[in-house]
């Protein structure tokens, strides 16, 4: 049982994962905190929380768990900010999709209470944002990545394990530079193709035509660019190196789809789309039960 839950950062996934404790019965008040007050009250209204507050010091205050859910760039600020305020229970994690910089401001930040520190990063969520967004059943057969440190504390590991269980997913762990190389391949490098891909063909003189004739595949394929930019410019950059290699590893294996085509080598194409297809179909949640 958590008896006082702060979320800093109401949003899609702060928020699922407030409504996915109260269906459980495993928690009693969830404070909320953000800039926002237009969704923070929303958020209230719509049970996500039982009060909000513009201050993330006030709202972790008494708190047994604090989920920081702000967006990687506004991390470091908020950690600074809530490091003072945090009762001697305190358990705090976050939802971050990159953790290396997430565990750089946590150790600057917090000081004696790392250990009290777990990192995280839930695998699931859609395109929308906020708020409105957030829905109980997110996390349901979906992984949650916990990166703990040296310093963590086991009880405090063991405390946000049994907090992501109780919403259905399916907590693993692994070394942070482990989690966003793994995550620069299969998460961050697949936006930044989906928002180059739409942002060039809105570029073309044709492009109204275009997207009329866009069908299933496209939609499918670039769905994950309707996310929000901000977020996804801060997770890029927060990631970085692991992105950058990613990135020349697909130009790299690219080019020799380019080479096949242009050579009219059908063997050559047959073989990689095969290969591919054989992949996806073993290791890939269909998508009625995933969203990125």
């Amino acid at each position: 049982m958590i008896e006082r839950l702060a979320i800093v950062g109401v949003g899609l996934i702060g928020g699922s994962l407030a409504l996915a404790l109260r269906e459980a019965g495993l928690v009693g008040e969830v404070v909320g905190a953000g800039r926002g007050v237009a969704n923070l009250e929303l958020a209230r209204e719509r049970g996500i929380v039982d009060r909000f507050t513009t201050d993330p010091a006030a709202a972790v205050a008494r708190a047994d768990m604090v989920v920081v859910g702000v967006t990687l760039g506004a991390t470091a600020a908020v950690l600074e900010t809530i490091a003072p305020a945090l009762a001697p229970n305190a358990v705090v994690t976050d939802v971050g999709s990159v953790k290396g910089n997430v565990v750089a401001a946590a150790r600057a930040a917090l000081g004696a209470r790392l250990a009290a520190f777990v990192p995280g990063h839930p695998i699931a969520g859609t395109e929308q944002s906020g708020a409105g967004a957030a829905f109980a059943t997110l996390y349901r057969g979906h992984k949650v990545i916990l990166t703990p440190l040296a310093e963590t504390a086991p009880e405090a590991l063991e405390r946000v394990r049994a907090m992501w269980a109780a919403t259905g997913a399916r907590v693993v762990e692994m070394a942070v530079d482990a989690h966003d190389a793994a995550l620069a391949a299969t998460s961050h490098l697949p936006h930044l193709l989906a928002y180059n891909l739409v942002d060039q063909l809105a570029a073309r003189d044709d492009a109204e035509r275009i997207f009329e004739f866009a069908a299933g595949g496209f939609r499918d394929f670039t769905r994950i660019a309707s996310s929000n930019p901000e977020l996804w410019a801060d997770i890029a950059l927060a990631n970085k190196a692991a992105l950058l290699t990613a990135c020349r590893d697909f130009a790299s294996a690219f080019a020799g789809l380019v080479a096949a085509l242009q050579a009219d080598d059908a063997e050559r194409l047959r073989t990689a789309f095969a290969r591919a297809k054989a992949a996806r179909d073993r290791c890939v949640v269909p998508e009625s039960n995933h969203r990125e």
